[in-house]
């Protein structure tokens, strides 16, 4: 089984950038996309259409901001569905779409950014306790998850091109980062990592100034964290850093089943 994850940076400019032809081509069983920035009502036919998928959506209540969307083979019924986590401050944004599947719960996830001042940034770590409690809560009973997405933050040195320069600032500050490392030591896995533990120059995102993308000088923000009893099952993960259509590349998992 193949699942996809996409930080698209807005659905609409993704569709006109080709985003369509792409699923029609990505071999995937589930596609999770952050940042769409659009309410259903917003998009044409086509899209809601979804290229042979099942949709679900989760569009932030503020316009043109956040928002999640799952595309499936397999139809979603809104009894497989959650929209949040039960949080208001968190699910007004649209940062957290559950969907079940054969085996498995996936958590497509949206973190936030803390870079535009302190009140953003402990938000953003308000949001990770949250999440991780919910993701432990239903792992204590038996459950098995993936939680993927755009995490917004480089776990790791090897995790963006320019460490040191960037210690002091949202996405790779200490605290954030240490987050991280709460998952890893409750046995939760990385799983581009735990395949690729020495691969560098690995990004999933790239700044649209000054020909960063091209320079390769990027960091590696999203990925696919498997639960303990569920990591077994990893056979593959890999960045697709030549899709083009966002400031972000697709990430795959590929899970036995």
């Amino acid at each position: 089984m193949r699942i996809i994850t996409w930080n698209v940076n807005g659905i609409r400019a993704a569709q006109k950038k080709g985003f369509l032809t792409w699923l029609d081509q990505s071999g995937a069983d589930v596609v999770a996309l952050q940042e769409i920035k659009a309410k259903p009502e917003q998009l044409d036919d086509e899209l809601l259409a979804g290229a042979g998928y099942s949709v679900a959506w989760n569009p932030a209540e503020r316009p043109g901001y956040s928002g999640t969307a799952t595309f499936a083979k397999k139809r979603l019924t809104e009894t497989r569905i959650a929209r949040g986590f039960g949080e208001k401050r968190f699910d007004l944004e649209g940062r957290t779409l559950v969907t079940k599947h054969a085996g498995f719960s996936l958590y497509n996830v949206y973190f936030p950014n803390g870079k535009k001042d302190d009140v953003r940034l402990k938000y953003k770590m308000d949001f990770y306790d949250a999440l991780f409690t919910e993701v432990q809560g239903r792992c204590a009973a038996g459950e098995k998850i993936v939680v993927c997405g755009d995490w917004n933050t480089a776990h790791k040195e090897i995790d963006l091109a320019r460490p040191k320069p960037n210690r002091k600032f949202s996405g790779f500050l200490p605290e954030e980062c240490a987050k991280m490392d709460e998952w890893i030591d409750a046995g939760w896995v990385d799983s581009f990592r735990v395949l690729h533990p020495d691969l560098r120059d690995a990004y999933s995102w790239w700044s649209m100034r000054a020909g960063a993308r091209q320079k390769n000088i990027g960091w590696r923000l999203d990925t696919f964290f498997v639960s303990p009893n569920l990591a077994g099952k990893i056979s593959a993960s890999e960045i697709h850093a030549d899709v083009l259509g966002s400031d972000h590349c697709p990430v795959s998992l590929d899970l036995r089943t």
